[in-house]
């Protein structure tokens, strides 16, 4: 995809496509916009936030908006690696084994509660995220494409939970989180409700699963320029020489800010990435890959703050707009 007009149909697409979640997750439009951006990106999306907060219904949202498959997977103390993959099971109509696909195989999967599972079992769902398949049996089986991961955690629960590992928080793209509706806009949920009728907002598919393929090779497309790629470079390098960060953000992190920017690029409709569109996302990339140092624990630091310093302490390139 070169073509002028073939990004300007994307960014259309896209619009479309946030204006039809908007129907289901009310005023939070920025939030919507990079769930969207890993999606075409090929991220996996790390939700952290209070209960309530329309976390699910967003997962299940962009999944109907762009009519790919949805499994939801509750982790459990108890939730076993077989849960999330399948397993092969005696048929005995043919006295051989078969396959049965567990929730892992959908376009979206929602990971809820991820950090209550045990670290075996949170391997399966790694697994998964690296390498987009599952094995099984010692049989390789690839997921369904696009594939992606949304897993949710609560940040005021801790007891019963097992904390996930840097490793795999690496394996996220981004880290989101929703924040409360404000008094308008939680009027407007409520106001939705009481009009439709039904528990859920129904949804139509503004494109079908091959629609956001598309919208990734857009991205794949999206010329970078190198002061570009060194932006996205010195941030990341930023964090490892911060005072207060103990272990920083690696080159995945990198790669992360340059695949986001190209998505924004995407759904804006242009063929090439600007500064700004590594900046969009850049906060959402570092900030669950970057480990402070003891004494900044000590000194009650959070990673929230000194992300968002190294951020602003890094000058942002000029770039003209073509």
């Amino acid at each position: 995809m070169t073509d002028k007009s073939d990004f300007s149909a994307a960014a259309v697409r896209c619009q479309a496509i946030l204006d039809e979640l908007e129907k289901a997750v009310i005023g939070k439009r920025a939030f919507l916009e990079k769930l969207l951006g890993t999606a075409i990106a090929g991220g996996h999306v790390l939700v952290e936030d209070n209960p309530g907060l329309a976390k699910t219904l967003a997962a299940k949202s962009l999944a109907r908006a762009v009519g790919g498959t949805f499994k939801r997977i509750q982790f459990t103390p108890d939730l076993l690696p077989m849960d999330i993959t399948g397993a092969y099971v005696l048929d005995r109509h043919s006295d051989g084994l078969r396959l049965i696909e567990g929730p892992i195989f959908a376009n979206f999967v929602l990971a809820d509660e991820i950090n209550r599972a045990p670290p075996k079992t949170q391997s399966a769902l790694l697994e998964a995220m690296e390498e987009k398949q599952a094995t099984l049996e010692g049989a390789t089986l690839a997921l369904p494409s696009p594939f992606m991961v949304v897993a949710t955690q609560n940040p005021i629960e801790y007891e019963g939970t097992f904390p996930l590992p840097e490793a795999q928080l690496d394996r996220f793209m981004v880290k989101l989180s929703i924040g409360y509706p404000d008094e308008f806009q939680e009027l407007e949920v409520l106001t939705r409700r009481a009009a439709r009728g039904t528990e859920e907002p129904v949804l139509s598919p503004v494109c079908g699963i091959e629609g956001l393929s598309i919208l990734s090779a857009a991205a794949e497309a999206v010329h970078v320029e190198a002061d570009v790629a060194r932006y996205a470079v010195a941030l990341a390098r930023a964090t490892r020489v911060a005072p207060r960060v103990a272990v920083g953000a690696s080159p995945r992190a990198s790669l992360a800010l340059l695949k986001l920017a190209r998505a924004r690029a995407v759904m804006e409709g242009r063929s090439y990435a600007l500064p700004d569109d590594v900046k969009w996302c850049s906060f959402e990339a570092l900030v669950h890959r970057v480990v402070l140092k003891p004494d900044a624990w000590a000194a009650d630091a959070k990673a929230e703050e000194v992300v968002r310093s190294v951020i602003a302490s890094v000058p942002v390139p000029k770039a003209e707009r073509t």
